[in-house]
């Protein structure tokens, strides 16, 4: 190629850049936008949480209370979750839109739905978080988000595409979910959505402009914190690099033996029961048993109940541990396989917390920060198929920055383990229901 060729190719490159450069004008007139849709998807799962949590109490306090009966009783505990599963059957059955699509199949992120789905699929969601079910609010919130923020803005703004608005919400409901939008960066930094010769931060600017809304508006209603408490610890040498990465291995391991049978025990479920009704029913009963087996540690999203497990250090064993994570596990599994509406992520989260606690309960020279947050890592690889989130939330389960270098060992060594294993997904149904949903285009 003679120099002028060259000069040439370099001159049209560099126009073929400007050609796709995005105007700052319209980032600026953007970022309104970006702070209402944040701030309407965080009032959103605000309000679910919400509404889910006084439910939640006037079910398991106050009307186990005016029985004269205690939450934690075993009888009390299969009692509310097959009656969950009763109603959530019901809506799944017979509310428009059957509450959305069956969780075990879908991504996190998927096409949006039609608005008319949205109040089964958030009736559905409601119930399960209320009624103690071990699935968290992620999958059916970031759906209904998706589903109104694309409705409204297609309406209102057309010469923004449907895609566009989805990951508005997407992000949006993912910083408020981890109150942060940290998380919401590192996924959509992987994602690597749009026209790749604009830069990244130019394609990130209005997504981040939710995220950063979302989070900072959850904030303000909530006392989300992920953290349970640790004590900080000296880590970071080489020991302790090998042991998180061992540990990681061996979550990631765990789990992807679940992720293989999660196929075949979603198959078994609706072709044994095909009723949605008697399906869902059945299964909260069986959710009950667990719970009636492992105690109320072992109910509900995850969250909060992790962060009950440092005072069960003195009482507990490891195999207490093992048998918290196993019973959450099986739950988490049962639950999403039956059609129960929620997500695998937070759920998750508690098993890793608990295997750490089980390895340190049984090798106490080792650090408790390091075995909890890199077996967290290792099963959340596998729940999200996502590196990035999972050493994020490794870090938000235990904030100690001097973790940050054993965990990205760690989350790699898991990556490893995952990378060629079945996804923690099932397949549809020949015979599943076709979902409304909203055109792709817009």
């Amino acid at each position: 190629m003679s120099r002028g060729d060259a000069s040439m190719g370099d001159r049209g490159t560099t126009a073929d850049v400007r050609r796709f450069r995005v105007p700052v004008g319209r980032l600026i007139a953007m970022t309104p936008v970006g702070i209402v849709v944040g701030t309407l998807c965080a009032l959103c799962l605000w309000g679910i949480s919400a509404l889910a949590g006084l439910i939640e109490h006037l079910v398991w306090d106050d009307l186990a209370s005016a029985l004269g009966v205690s939450s934690a009783d075993r009888w009390w505990i299969v009692a509310v979750l097959t009656v969950t599963g009763l109603l959530v059957g019901l809506v799944v059955r017979y509310v428009p839109g059957h509450a959305g699509d069956d969780p075990a199949t879908v991504e996190l992120v998927s096409t949006p739905l039609a608005p008319r789905v949205v109040p089964g699929l958030a009736i559905a969601a409601i119930l399960s978080l209320a009624g103690g079910v071990s699935l968290g609010p992620e999958n059916p919130i970031i759906a209904i988000n998706a589903a109104l923020i694309v409705a409204i803005g297609a309406r209102l703004v057309p010469k923004v595409a449907v895609p566009e608005w989805t990951g508005l919400s997407t992000a949006a409901t993912i910083g408020a979910l981890f109150g942060t939008p940290v998380a919401a960066a590192l996924m959509l930094s992987e994602a690597n959505a749009g026209d790749s010769r604009v830069p990244l931060w130019n394609r990130l600017y209005v997504p981040m402009v939710a995220a950063a809304t979302g989070s900072f508006i959850i904030l303000r209603f909530t006392d989300l914190d992920m953290s349970i408490g640790l004590p900080a610890e000296q880590v970071g040498g080489v020991v302790d690099v090998l042991v998180a990465i061992a540990i990681a291995v061996a979550a990631a391991a765990i789990g992807v033996v679940a992720a293989a049978l999660f196929g075949p025990l979603h198959r078994l479920l609706h072709r044994a029961l095909p009723n949605p009704i008697l399906l869902i029913t059945c299964a909260g009963a069986v959710l009950g048993l667990l719970g009636a087996l492992g105690g109320t540690i072992t109910l509900f999203k995850g969250l909060d109940e992790m962060k009950d497990l440092p005072d069960r250090m003195a009482t507990t064993t490891a195999l207490g541990f093992l048998a918290f994570a196993g019973i959450k596990l099986v739950a988490l599994m049962i639950a999403s396989a039956a059609g129960f509406r929620g997500g695998r992520i937070f759920p998750a989260v508690f098993v890793g917390v608990a295997l750490g606690f089980a390895v340190h309960a049984g090798l106490p020279d080792l650090p408790l920060v390091i075995t909890v947050a890199s077996a967290a890592v290792g099963i959340v690889v596998v729940a999200t198929r996502n590196g990035w989130v999972s050493l994020f939330l490794g870090l938000a389960v235990v904030p100690q920055w001097d973790l940050l270098v054993p965990l990205l060992f760690a989350t790699l060594a898991a990556w490893l383990v995952v990378a060629n294993a079945p996804a923690f997904r099932a397949e549809p149904l020949d015979e599943d229901r076709t979902i409304d949903r909203l055109p792709e285009g817009g």
